[in-house]
């Protein structure tokens, strides 16, 4: 290989964080081409972990870095949400987290790549493309290793948990989260109730928040979030809460309120 195309590879590997995946069409608008690109693997500079992505050779790369690559390369709006979100925000440290699953949400209609989806990484991932919430919103910066991704908020990690129950989550298990988001922040809260596009969700949060006890609660104007017309039964046989006009699990509207 002549040192120029060595120089451009060593330029690339100290330009990228270790751990993330490069796809090959981003290599090709950053000026390396798909011959160049075919050099490298026989090179074993870079190595392929399906049609069209590759990552440095020897690299270990997780799921985090299949995201890296989607959120900076493509413009994704994939993100790891719900539990999983909330885990690597500590925000679920004494709850049993399945370690060996990883909770992903995208925009409606947005496909993973196939490689994503055909590429083992060790855990197991659980992809749920949905517009309840604005792609944009809620989101905050989280490092891993040596990289940083976007994550959901733990307020929209725990909406998305309410979008996923009862039949994919626990609502007890939700109660028991939000009791222990106390530091929720009512400002960035209320425009997410705002524009959250799920009835369900959105009583299902306030009913929640309000028999946790939580003070920033106090600070909604619930006059602007729109919460539907008409009851809605989350679960069979359970316990109607008129205020919220919901029927909620009997274990659940008969929880005793823990201490926060």
């Amino acid at each position: 290989m002549s040192s120029e195309n060595t120089s451009k590879i060593n330029q690339l590997l100290s330009s990228q964080p270790s751990g993330v995946v490069m796809q090959s069409f981003w290599l090709a608008e950053q000026g390396y081409s798909l011959d160049l690109q075919k050099r490298y693997r026989k090179s074993k500079w870079l190595e392929s972990i399906g049609t069209g992505a590759m990552i440095r050779a020897g690299d270990e790369v997780g799921y985090e870095g299949a995201i890296y690559a989607l959120q900076r390369e493509s413009g994704s709006a994939v993100h790891p949400g719900a539990r999983t979100a909330l885990s690597l925000l500590g925000k679920a440290h004494y709850l049993e987290l399945a370690a060996n699953k990883a909770i992903v949400f995208g925009n409606g209609g947005e496909k993973l790549p196939a490689w994503f989806q055909k590429h083992d990484w060790v855990v197991k991932v659980e992809y749920y493309p949905t517009s309840f919430l604005p792609a944009d919103m809620g989101l905050t910066n989280k490092e891993i290793k040596s990289f940083s991704i976007k994550i959901s908020s733990a307020a929209r990690a725990l909406m998305e948990c309410l979008y996923l129950a009862p039949d994919k989550q626990e609502l007890v298990e939700c109660y028991e989260l939000m009791e222990g988001l106390n530091n929720l922040s009512p400002i960035q809260l209320q425009p997410l109730l705002e524009k959250c596009q799920s009835v369900k969700v959105k009583r299902l949060f306030l009913y929640l928040a309000e028999k946790a006890g939580q003070e920033w609660f106090k600070y909604l104007d619930l006059n602007k979030i729109d919460l539907g017309q008409g009851k809605r039964s989350i679960v069979k046989n359970g316990v109607y809460v008129s205020k919220y006009k919901i029927t909620v699990p009997k274990e659940l509207e008969e929880h005793d309120k823990k201490s926060i």
